[in-house]
């Protein structure tokens, strides 16, 4: 990820057991896609005393480039009177896993169905003062380098980390290059 993980507790104690179990889970949602840019969890109790459902809320978001928000949530009425927070927390990433793994299914379809020559991929990173970066290939594979003279209209000073781009890929002394850049969309 791009962007550390964001961890909020409210009215819930911090204990290294939660946390943990939090960042498992997010490490497994990278299995699914490698390519997702930040993730932000959120754990609270925020009632005193409980009459119907569980009483934790639990919400995870996830942001996938090029402009794909997903948000999972268990709300206290969605799960029975007094069930542990650790469920709370798994049933909450579970749907996220479900969530994310049907988009990533859905652009490689997209790709496939529209045949498309050029490979996709976003950027990584970006070395702006030294003017090169990084692509990191939509279908997965190794990071790709790229110098701001490969990258077409001028576009260099309009890339940032997340922005879609088509490319072509050649071999340099060091690797995988990708020749030219096109810039697709902007992050957000």
């Amino acid at each position: 990820m791009q962007v550390p993980l964001e961890l909020t507790f409210r009215w819930v104690e911090r204990t290294p057991a939660l946390e943990q179990l939090i960042r498992e889970r997010v490490d497994r949602l990278e299995r699914y896609c490698d390519y997702i840019t930040s993730c932000r969890v959120a754990v609270e109790h925020p009632q005193e005393h409980v009459r119907e459902g569980s009483g934790w809320r639990v919400r995870v978001e996830v942001h996938i480039p090029p402009g794909h928000d997903l948000v999972a949530r268990k709300e206290p009425a969605d799960e029975p009177i007094h069930t542990d927070l650790k469920k709370v927390i798994k049933d909450t990433f579970e749907a996220m896993e479900r969530q994310v793994k049907e988009l990533v299914q859905k652009q490689r379809n997209y790709e496939v169905k529209l045949g498309r020559a050029e490979p996709h991929a976003v950027v990584a990173r970006l070395f702006k003062e030294e003017g090169y970066g990084f692509l990191r290939p939509l279908d997965g594979g190794p990071e790709i380098y790229f110098h701001r003279n490969a990258v077409l209209h001028e576009d260099f000073e309009r890339l940032e980390p997340g922005a879609e781009v088509r490319y072509d890929e050649s071999t340099g002394a060091q690797g995988p290059t990708a020749s030219t850049v096109q810039l697709l969309t902007k992050r957000g």
